[in-house]
């Protein structure tokens, strides 16, 4: 499972600057942002790539003009690396070029896209794109990174502070994630993200993006020590309920979700302890998209347990 990192101020602070600059650029566009605007104005070619098509693959490799001296010297070197990591998309800073994956689904083509221009808007990544130095091999910096480019892919997908602003304006709900995904033309887990890191409100909030939960619709190989695929976190949940673990909450949503094969699974209430021990009181509801699960969790109130009364006649 990959929980959302936490991003330094500064960091933050520069990303939106180098974002805000495109929308700037732009004139400040109604959503849904169409990211060919985005390519034209930063000068960027998208391409596709197969992992499938040895035919696709030689062909996207001769039209690599400069692709950085290894691809040049071994030609089946990206072609390695693409099948080995199964990698969904690729930025080649030398060519201001995006390439993406064509045997993914075109729904997935969008965030993917936006993530390497992410990559292409942040001017610190350039060096490190084919880097081969001990730091940037490192996993902890290779997380920063992607973590950095899905930062700016969110901020460009769902315009600047535009999203915070419409999502914060109302109270917080799985059918107001619903409809800011289709105003926002943006998938439901991505949406269900950004809401909780940036629409929280100084909520504690928390989502979950797993299979299916219910037995009897889990995939082959489900894993009941890592269930979930992602677990996001408000800057306010982490700092209070940032203990609870992420097995305990599938395990608490396969309890009240139902075997459908799409739409609301199910929701309910739930009480989590807080860094004191102090109990909460959460709405959870699970949303499944024919493909995904997404779970939103919202704080409530505090969980006042209530004491037996002896009444006397």
């Amino acid at each position: 499972e990959v929980k959302n990192v936490n991003l330094g101020k500064r960091t933050i602070i520069d990303i939106d600057s180098q974002v805000a600059k495109v929308l700037k650029g732009l004139g400040n566009l109604e959503p849904p942002l169409d990211l060919r605007v985005v390519r034209d104005l930063l000068k960027l070619d998208r391409g596709y790539y197969s992992t499938t098509d040895d035919s696709l693959l030689r062909e996207t490799f001769s039209r690599m003009k400069v692709a950085g001296k290894q691809v040049l010297l071994r030609p089946t070197l990206l072609r390695d690396a693409v099948r080995t990591l199964s990698l969904k998309a690729l930025y080649l800073p030398d060519q201001k070029r995006i390439l993406l994956d064509k045997n993914l689904p075109p729904i997935k083509h969008r965030w993917n896209e936006a993530h390497e221009i992410g990559h292409d808007l942040i001017p610190w990544h350039a060096d490190m794109m084919f880097g081969d130095t001990e730091q940037t091999l490192t996993p902890v910096c290779h997380e920063m990174i992607e973590a950095e480019a899905n930062y700016a892919a969110g901020q460009i997908l769902f315009l600047g502070d535009r999203f915070a602003a419409e999502a914060t304006s109302s109270l917080p709900s799985f059918d107001l994630v619903r409809g800011l995904s289709k105003g926002f033309g943006n998938t439901m887990t991505s949406t269900l993200w950004r809401f909780v890191e940036q629409a929280h409100g100084g909520r504690p909030m928390v989502a979950l993006v797993t299979g299916h939960p219910h037995p009897t619709r889990r995939k082959p190989g489900f894993d009941p020590a890592n269930p979930c695929r992602y677990c996001v976190e408000s800057p306010p949940f982490r700092e209070r309920f940032g203990m609870t673990r992420e097995v305990d909450l599938f395990s608490t949503i396969a309890s009240y979700c139902g075997a459908q094969g799409g739409g609301v699974l199910g929701q309910c209430e739930l009480v989590l302890s807080d860094l004191n021990g102090e109990p909460h009181l959460f709405g959870f509801e699970t949303f499944f998209n024919s493909h995904e699960a997404c779970t939103l969790g919202l704080w409530l109130k505090p969980h006042v347990k209530r004491t037996p009364v002896s009444i006397f006649r």
